[in-house]
Protein backbone atom coordinates (compact mmCIF):
# COMPACT_ATOMS: atom_id res chain seq x y z
CA UNK A 1 0.00 0.00 0.00
CA UNK A 2 2.91 2.58 0.57
CA UNK A 3 4.38 1.61 -2.90
CA UNK A 4 1.33 2.52 -4.61
CA UNK A 5 1.24 5.92 -2.43
CA UNK A 6 4.61 6.48 -3.18
CA UNK A 7 4.36 6.11 -6.77
CA UNK A 8 1.51 8.06 -7.33
CA UNK A 9 2.13 10.82 -4.69
CA UNK A 10 2.45 13.63 -6.95
CA UNK A 11 -0.49 12.38 -8.79
CA UNK A 12 -2.79 12.69 -4.79
CA UNK A 13 -1.08 15.81 -4.06
CA UNK A 14 -2.03 17.39 -7.61
CA UNK A 15 -5.48 16.13 -7.32
CA UNK A 16 -5.59 17.63 -3.31
CA UNK A 17 -3.88 20.89 -4.24
CA UNK A 18 -5.75 21.16 -7.85
CA UNK A 19 -8.80 21.15 -5.88
CA UNK A 20 -7.90 23.49 -3.53
CA UNK A 21 -7.06 26.09 -6.52
CA UNK A 22 -10.10 24.82 -8.43
CA UNK A 23 -12.33 26.13 -5.26
CA UNK A 24 -10.27 29.26 -5.28
CA UNK A 25 -10.74 29.85 -9.26
CA UNK A 26 -14.50 29.04 -8.73
CA UNK A 27 -15.25 30.70 -5.79
CA UNK A 28 -13.38 34.41 -6.69
CA UNK A 29 -15.68 33.70 -10.48
CA UNK A 30 -18.77 33.10 -8.25
CA UNK A 31 -18.24 35.90 -6.21
CA UNK A 32 -17.92 38.28 -9.09
CA UNK A 33 -20.19 36.79 -11.12
CA UNK A 34 -22.75 37.41 -8.16
CA UNK A 35 -21.74 41.08 -8.18
CA UNK A 36 -22.55 40.98 -11.84
CA UNK A 37 -18.95 41.43 -12.98
CA UNK A 38 -18.61 41.28 -16.41
CA UNK A 39 -17.93 37.40 -16.82
CA UNK A 40 -14.56 37.58 -18.94
CA UNK A 41 -12.79 39.99 -16.33
CA UNK A 42 -14.04 37.76 -13.19
CA UNK A 43 -12.40 34.89 -15.27
CA UNK A 44 -9.17 36.29 -15.28
CA UNK A 45 -9.43 37.72 -12.14
CA UNK A 46 -9.91 34.27 -10.66
CA UNK A 47 -7.24 32.77 -13.14
CA UNK A 48 -4.55 35.17 -11.89
CA UNK A 49 -5.48 34.71 -8.16
CA UNK A 50 -5.79 30.51 -8.54
CA UNK A 51 -2.70 30.33 -10.47
CA UNK A 52 -0.54 32.29 -7.62
CA UNK A 53 -2.00 29.58 -5.35
CA UNK A 54 -1.15 26.46 -7.79
CA UNK A 55 2.52 27.72 -8.23
CA UNK A 56 3.11 27.74 -4.39
CA UNK A 57 1.26 24.80 -3.84
CA UNK A 58 2.50 22.48 -6.95
CA UNK A 59 6.19 23.86 -6.22
CA UNK A 60 6.44 22.46 -3.23
CA UNK A 61 4.13 19.81 -2.12
CA UNK A 62 3.35 18.17 -5.37
CA UNK A 63 6.44 18.51 -7.63
CA UNK A 64 8.77 19.51 -4.69
CA UNK A 65 10.66 21.81 -7.04
CA UNK A 66 14.21 22.97 -5.66
CA UNK A 67 15.64 26.05 -7.25
CA UNK A 68 19.85 26.38 -6.45
CA UNK A 69 19.91 30.47 -7.77
CA UNK A 70 17.51 33.32 -7.98
CA UNK A 71 17.69 32.66 -11.96
CA UNK A 72 16.53 29.16 -11.71
CA UNK A 73 13.64 30.40 -9.23
CA UNK A 74 12.59 33.23 -12.14
CA UNK A 75 12.87 30.86 -15.20
CA UNK A 76 10.56 28.20 -13.68
CA UNK A 77 8.10 31.15 -12.21
CA UNK A 78 7.68 32.62 -15.76
CA UNK A 79 7.61 29.33 -17.14
CA UNK A 80 4.13 28.41 -14.48
CA UNK A 81 3.24 31.13 -16.11
CA UNK A 82 3.65 31.24 -19.65
CA UNK A 83 2.28 27.84 -19.26
CA UNK A 84 -1.02 28.28 -17.42
CA UNK A 85 -1.79 31.58 -19.83
CA UNK A 86 -1.54 28.72 -22.61
CA UNK A 87 -4.71 27.05 -20.69
CA UNK A 88 -6.03 30.74 -19.76
CA UNK A 89 -6.45 30.62 -23.57
CA UNK A 90 -8.29 27.36 -23.25
CA UNK A 91 -10.32 29.04 -20.93
CA UNK A 92 -11.43 32.25 -22.39
CA UNK A 93 -12.16 30.07 -25.18
CA UNK A 94 -14.64 27.38 -22.86
CA UNK A 95 -16.27 29.90 -20.95
CA UNK A 96 -17.01 32.17 -24.46
CA UNK A 97 -18.56 29.41 -25.97
CA UNK A 98 -20.37 28.29 -22.75
CA UNK A 99 -21.69 31.65 -21.92
CA UNK A 100 -22.38 33.81 -24.94
CA UNK A 101 -22.75 31.36 -27.64
CA UNK A 102 -24.67 28.62 -25.96
CA UNK A 103 -26.46 30.47 -22.77
CA UNK A 104 -25.34 28.00 -20.65
CA UNK A 105 -25.34 28.64 -16.66
CA UNK A 106 -22.22 31.02 -16.17
CA UNK A 107 -20.83 28.70 -12.83
CA UNK A 108 -21.46 25.15 -14.73
CA UNK A 109 -19.57 26.33 -17.41
CA UNK A 110 -16.76 27.39 -14.91
CA UNK A 111 -16.46 23.81 -13.40
CA UNK A 112 -16.01 22.15 -16.35
CA UNK A 113 -13.92 24.55 -18.01
CA UNK A 114 -12.29 23.37 -15.25
CA UNK A 115 -11.73 20.00 -15.38
CA UNK A 116 -9.91 20.92 -18.67
CA UNK A 117 -7.90 23.40 -17.35
CA UNK A 118 -6.81 20.65 -14.73
CA UNK A 119 -6.20 18.01 -16.85
CA UNK A 120 -3.62 19.74 -19.56
CA UNK A 121 -2.22 22.19 -16.67
CA UNK A 122 -1.13 18.80 -15.02
CA UNK A 123 0.64 17.80 -17.87
CA UNK A 124 2.68 20.96 -18.46
CA UNK A 125 3.30 20.78 -15.09
CA UNK A 126 4.49 17.34 -14.93
CA UNK A 127 6.46 17.13 -18.46
CA UNK A 128 7.77 20.92 -18.60
CA UNK A 129 7.84 23.14 -15.55
CA UNK A 130 8.74 21.37 -12.57
CA UNK A 131 10.37 18.02 -14.52
CA UNK A 132 12.88 16.26 -12.58
CA UNK A 133 16.59 15.93 -14.39
CA UNK A 134 17.93 12.34 -14.78
CA UNK A 135 21.14 12.10 -13.86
Amino acid sequence: MLALFKKYQSVIAYIFFGGVTTLVNIGVFAGLDAIHWNYQLANVIAWFLSVLVAYLTNKVWVFSSHYTTIKAFIIEFFEFYFFRALTLIIDVVIMYIGISLLNWNAILVKVIDNVIVIVVNYIFSKWYIFKTVKK
